[in-house]
């Protein structure tokens, strides 16, 4: 828009400048509308350089963001194949949790809370899901602690994961053994 206006201008001034040439005005007692006319050109070429830069940005955001979706894709397509692969291991753990809840005697809203905790929810995350205070999360969870005789989250995580990621080799190289 604006470099529609400097356009105009510039047009103007330049109808204004060649009549009163033609009539004979020196071009000395023509400086101020001179100017003007510079000043809509110079106009006109610092809005198109910023509108080019601005296509440039434009251009270069389109493609960042078109490789984000990519590896968004990617990262999808990967999890979702992981979850196929280890569906059976997975149904088989999950089993195993809900065994290890029934010897720790929880209830059905501890369970909800110690598997969110597992899924890596903090208590408020998992009352806004629950729709429950975050009070009533935390001594559930304080409840679940003392029933499996562990003293927090971490040692809830560790103790069904810590021999499920056993890593295949350390990282000079040797095997670890599994136990």
């Amino acid at each position: 828009m604006s470099i529609l206006l400097f356009a105009i201008i510039a047009l103007l001034m330049a109808t204004d400048l060649t009549i009163e040439f033609r009539r004979g005005v020196p071009l000395g007692l023509q400086t101020f509308e001179l100017l003007i006319f510079l000043s809509a050109l110079a106009g006109i070429a610092f809005h198109w350089w910023q509108m080019v830069a601005a296509r440039r940005h434009s251009e270069d955001l389109d493609r960042e963001l078109a490789l984000a979706r990519a590896e968004v894709a990617r990262s999808t397509e990967d999890a979702a194949r992981w979850k196929r692969e280890a569906a059976d291991v997975l149904q088989g753990f999950g089993a195993a949790i809900d065994r290890q809840f029934d010897r720790w005697g929880l209830t059905p809203a501890e369970r909800e809370v110690a598997l969110l905790q597992l899924k890596g929810l903090r208590h408020k995350e998992i009352a806004v899901m629950r729709q429950t205070s975050e009070r009533t999360v935390r001594q559930q969870a304080l409840s679940i602690y003392r029933k499996s005789g562990l003293t927090g989250r971490s040692d809830l995580a560790a103790f069904f994961l810590e021999d499920v990621l056993l890593p295949t080799s350390t990282s000079s190289g040797v095997r670890a053994s599994s136990t």
